[in-house]
Formats: structure tokens, sequence, C-alpha cells
């Protein structure tokens, strides 16, 4: 089962999601929060797989309250749930550690995807968020492209592969079964790409591998 810990600050919202991820057989919600300082407890308390939080809640908001998650609990995975998708948001979502972004006006079948798509080490955003990424970095493509030539560069043939299968979304089972690799090899290769890039995240490091042209169309 995938574990998630739920946080918005309207009871409606949090039983309508919940609702919707009881759908998904394989996703219980183990915990729900009414605010970014509870959510903080809460995930130190149950160890969720997945902290989903709205962006906008009293106290503690949920990106600051991600980035809290982030920092002291490795193994849960942040995703931003909200009904807003404005770059600043989306920014500071993802360069917090966030690797999901959902919007509350998408499919429910989104929201499913996406927990089940964090959850298994992967990224997801929603749609619309996805294109406000791609408009947000258009402008300085051929800058940034250069960039992450240079970055990617340094790495061998297998990571530069393995960072393109992240690009790809494809989570860690995945790309073993890509790559014909065991699934531990493939968590190694991934964890040094990330530190080799100095990138938080897989969505940063995805982001890198789209700029460098490592991703197949």
């Amino acid at each position: 089962m995938i574990r998630v810990l739920l946080a918005d600050d309207e009871a409606m919202i949090r039983a309508g999601v919940r609702a919707i991820l009881a759908a998904g057989e394989d996703i219980e919600v183990v915990a729900e929060a009414g605010d970014g300082r509870a959510a903080v407890s809460l995930a130190q308390a149950h160890r969720p797989d997945v902290a989903l939080l709205d962006i906008r809640m009293p106290g503690l908001d949920g990106l600051a309250a991600g980035e809290e998650i982030v920092r002291t609990m490795p193994g849960t995975a942040v995703a931003m749930l909200t009904t807003f998708s404005e770059d600043a948001y989306v920014a500071r979502a993802l360069g917090g550690g966030a690797t999901g972004f959902l919007l509350k006006s998408g499919d429910p079948y989104e929201l499913i995807a996406g927990v089940r798509a964090v959850a298994g080490g992967a990224a997801f955003l929603s749609p619309k968020v996805a294109r406000h990424v791609i408009d947000g970095y258009g402008a300085q493509r051929t800058v940034r492209g250069a960039d992450a030539r240079a970055r990617t560069a340094a790495l061998t043939p297998r990571e530069r592969e393995v960072l393109g299968l992240v690009g790809e979304g494809l989570s860690n089972p995945e790309i073993a079964a890509r790559l014909h690799l065991v699934e531990g090899t493939v968590k190694a290769y991934v964890s040094a790409v990330l530190d080799r890039l100095e990138v938080k995240n897989r969505v940063q490091a995805a982001i890198v591998a789209h700029e460098a042209g490592l991703v197949r169309l």
C-alpha cells in the first residue's frame, strides 16, 4: 500500500481527495492535517510514502511544510495539491524538493496517477503545470541547453543513459527493466547523477536531461 498524508485546511476538500484516492486500491490515507505545522508533525509520526500538501494553509503554508518534510524525512515524497499554478508556486515547490505538482481542477485520474508516480520515485506534473515549466524555460532554452550539455558531459555514458530515462519520467524499477539492471544498481546510478549534477531531486534532473537533449521524443 502507498501510505499518504493529506494536508488541506478545508475539511470538505480533504474528504473529496480522500474519496478519490480510495478508488486506487493500492493507496491509503493514513493521516490528515489542516495546516502546515500539523502536516510536518504527522509526517514525522507516520512516515508516509507521500505527503500531499495544499499550498495555502494557515500558519505554515504547504510550500514551507514540504521543504521541511523533504529536509527531515527523505523517505517521504512531497507532492503539492492546489488550485494555483502560478510560476512562482511551481518554481518554489520544485526548488524545495517536491516531485509532484497537481491541480485540484484536474482529472481525478491525475491525482491517483500522480501519487503513484511520486511514491515510485518518479516525478509528476499536471499538464497545465508542465506547460508553465516549459514556457518558463523556453525563453532561455539556448543558453540553458549549452549549460546542460556542459554539465552532463562529465557523466559516464551509462549515467547519461539513466538520466535520459529519468527525463522520460521513468521510475527506478522501470529504468531497471529497460536497461536490464537490478533496481539497486539503478538507484546508485540515479544518486550519483543527482550528486554530480548538484540537483536536489529527479524533477530538476529531468529538466537538465531535456535541456541537454538526452530525452528521446
